[in-house]
Formats: C-alpha cells, structure tokens, sequence
C-alpha cells in the first residue's frame, strides 16, 4: 500500500502504523454536534480533520471498505432548555423537535459549505434509546451500575471504582479524582467519580420509560440518557463492539471519551472500545479563548454569510484552508490575518477540473504521516504553481486538492451574484481612488479566490481606470 499510515494514538501517546481490524471494513467515530445551537468554529475543526482522514482512509482502502460514523446528540438538557426558551408556546417535545430540526439543519448546510462530505452513517440519539436501556441494564447485570435517589429524583450511576483500570486514556486515577473533586460527594453517589447514565425526568420534562431489574426488583423509570451512553451505544450499533478510530476534540478526553471506555469496556466484557484515539487541539480567536463574554464567539454561519468577523464573508474554502494550515494537534489560533493568508494562497490555484489522477505522491506521504497538513499544503502550492504554467500536471493537482477537500471549481454566475461581484469590484475602484491599496488588493483577492479574475485597463475616452471581470477557467 505504499507508505504506511501513521497516527498518534492519544491512549499510547505516541505515533503508531495503523493496522486495521479488517481491512475490508475499516471503521471510525467521531463525536458530532449537540444540536441546541449553529455550530461554532470550534466545533468545525474536529469536522473538517476527521473529513480529511475519512478522505485518507477512502483513498487507500477503496471507498466501499470505510464505515465513517458522525453522531448528532439530540438529547441533552442544552436542548431541552433552549426549546422552552425559543419556543415557550409550544409543548416541549414539540419545542424540542423544533431547536433540533433547525440547527442540525443549518449544520448540515454549514459542514457542506466547509467541504465536508457526508459521513456513512449519521445516528441520532433519539433513535437508540432502546439500546441505551439495554446496555444499562447489562451494567447493572454486572455490579457496573446502580440505581439510587437523587436530590432531583432517580438516576441509575456507573460505578467508577468496578472499573480497576479505569483512566487509562486520560492518565487519570480513581485517587486523583478523589483527591481533586471540587465539591464534596453527593449523597447517592458511592464514589464521587461515578456518572450518571440514566436520569429521572420531571413532568415538564422529555422522557421515555425505561424498565430496569436493580436488586431483584423491577423499577421504571420515565427520564432521559446520560450524554456518555449515548456514544457507547450508537458506535457498537453501527461499528462493533470494537472498532478501529475514535476522534474528537481535546476536550472530550475526560469525562467524555474515558467515561464511554468504562461503559462499552465493561457491558461487552473487553479492554478495548477503539484501538487508535485521536483528538484534535483546541481553537482560540485572536489569540483569546472563544467566548460570547469576550465577543469573539462565532459560528460558522456567520463567517459564511455575515461581515461579524472582519467586516466580510469568508468562503468555506478559505475556512477550511484556514484550519488545515495548522497541525491537527496543535493549537490554532483563528484570526482574519489567517484566512486572508489562506485565501492569498488559493487564489494562486488554479481551478480544479474533474480529471481522474492518482494524488500527488509527496502530499500522500505527507497526510499519511499523521495528517501532517501543514507539509500537504506546502507540497499541494508547489503543485499548484507548476500545473499554472503545464497544464498536464492539472489532473494530479486536481486529485491532490480533492483528497484534501480543497479543489476549486468553475463559479458559476447567475444575475444576483453577478451583481454583488460588480458591487465588489466598484468598492476596489473607490478603494484605488482614494490610494487605499491594501483594502483593493483584498477585494481583488478575494474575487480571486472565488474564481473571478479580474483585469485593468483605462478608459480610451476619459483615461480613468476600468475593471472588467471573467471567471477563471
């Protein structure tokens, strides 16, 4: 196969050849969006990584033999309470089925824009309550989970401490927990590292009947799953008891992905629920931490299709191009000197055709070298300027870009985008009259990135400088 796939596994803490379970079927798991609100650019990266990835991993074991799973958790009480803030008129459930609609909606659309493509398989939550409940009561079966009265009614826990090597992904120890819990155990709980899986709901709150045998004893409890089960349960329906990637983003080490370990570890009776975990770092803007309090919280949406984030919209390519130019694993810090870096850049591409080539080999060597990005993208530009000047190299860059969900296609213009690139290109010509070059050079190359080329001259009856407009070809 080539050059052998490399990926750092965060449960090794150290770079591996990948091997797969069964090359003929090779599987992975990524936590996706909780649908309560649109998508924010943190929430992208872990998208667009395990886009690229998915990407690699279809290139060399053939599309028909990857099985890429992205959940939506559209149960949580985030959920539950933008609904009845949204839509207080509303019976929940309904209030429910209207946040959850529209934002995973509005992120499908987002991720598209991104150049993301759909994963295998997308599972909601809502859609294995069943088999949450079931692996529950495997637990409790097993002396893993119990059930105990909450101050806000009855939860079923997981026992931490039936667990002896539980922590191994976040290098964290049930004395460490102990020793550092910030407030003092609750009174139900055995342990204060226990979690819960399943928890009463109250009558204004959503809720399925779940039948539980605790102690001899048949309980039935009307309430709603912990977020940990959810995962656990989805990637055994889709993938298997054990399967062979985990991603996510680094925040999700501990509780969220150490906490689905304990749960499918112990139900299936195994020590291992994915044999490579990755994780991606974490997104700051403009060198500050993302939060609405320090106002530099934005959602994809928004960059896409309003000027909040540096008086314009940013195309997806620039966004993605953006978030690859740096290692994975690395921290990123997203500011508008980055995307008017990264559109720089892919305006010196050519478009992409729809030739079929094999990928450039030193990009491939590049990616499989634990999605090292930052080398593709250098050796993708190198590609791009030769394929400027020969056009057969065309093909390759093509294929090279694609497989990184880079390729640029044709714009296609209809009246009303017509009229907004001419508003554009009149904006620059004010710009040049008023000496203002670095703002027209910036209209110019975003014109550029999107396609549109644009050409110079003067008037032969006025003299005054004129732009006209063409897309590339």
């Amino acid at each position: 196969m080539g050059t052998p796939l490399r990926l750092y596994n965060t449960l090794t803490r150290e770079k591996q050849d990948f091997e797969p379970i069964d090359p003929n079927n090779v599987r992975m798991y990524v936590c996706g969006p909780t649908v309560y609100d649109f998508a924010h650019i943190g929430n992208a990266r872990p998208v667009i990584v395990f886009d690229v990835l998915y990407r690699l991993l279809r290139h060399l074991y053939g599309e028909q033999h990857v099985t890429y799973v992205r959940n939506i958790t559209d149960v949580d009480d985030k959920i539950n309470a933008r609904a009845k803030r949204d839509y207080p008129e509303l019976p929940l459930n309904a209030a429910i089925r209207k946040v959850t609609e529209k934002t995973a909606d509005q992120f499908h659309k987002d991720v598209e824009a991104l150049g993301v493509i759909e994963p295998s398989v997308e599972p909601r939550a809502t859609e294995h309550i069943d088999g949450m409940a079931a692996m529950i009561q495997t637990l409790i079966d097993k002396g893993n989970a119990y059930i105990a009265n909450g101050a806000e009614g009855r939860e079923v826990l997981f026992s931490v401490p039936s667990m002896p090597d539980y922590g191994q992904l976040s290098r964290r120890n049930l004395e460490d927990q102990q020793a550092g819990a910030r407030i003092a155990v609750e009174s139900h709980k055995k342990s204060p590292a226990d979690f819960v899986l399943w928890k009463e709901s109250a009558a204004d709150e959503p809720g399925w009947d779940a039948v539980f045998n605790h102690d001899g004893e048949t309980v039935t409890i009307n309430g709603r799953p912990g977020w940990h089960i959810e995962c656990s349960v989805m990637s055994e329906k889709h993938l298997g008891e054990t399967f062979d990637i985990h991603g996510g983003g680094l925040d999700l080490i501990f509780p969220h992905h150490e906490n689905e370990i304990a749960q499918s570890c112990c139900a299936h009776g195994n020590h291992t629920m994915a044999n490579v975990w990755m994780h991606n770092g974490f997104v700051q803007v403009e060198g500050r931490k993302m939060s609405k309090s320090e106002d530099n919280f934005f959602t994809i949406h928004e960059l896409l299709e309003t000027t909040n984030f540096g008086g314009r919209k940013w195309p997806g390519e620039v966004l993605r191009l953006a978030m690859l130019m740096t290692h994975y694993r690395e921290p990123i810090d997203f500011s508008v000197k980055r995307l008017e870096e990264a559109e720089r850049l892919i305006s010196k591409w050519p478009v992409a055709g729809d030739e079929k080539a094999e990928p450039d080999t030193k990009m491939l060597e590049a990616l499989s070298d634990d999605l090292n990005t930052v080398s593709a993208i250098q050796r993708l530009h190198a590609l791009a300027q030769k394929a400027n000047s020969d056009a057969a190299l065309l093909p390759v860059f093509a294929a090279s870009a694609q497989l990184l969900g880079l390729q640029r296609h044709e714009a296609r213009i209809d009246e009303s985008t017509s009229a907004a690139i001419q508003h554009r290109v009149d904006e620059r010509l004010a710009f040049i009259r008023d000496k203002n070059w670095a703002e027209a050079d910036r209209i110019r190359d975003e014109l550029a990135s999107q396609g549109i080329q644009l050409k110079d001259s003067k008037n032969k009856e006025t003299g005054e400088r004129e732009t006209t407009w063409e897309v590339k070809r």
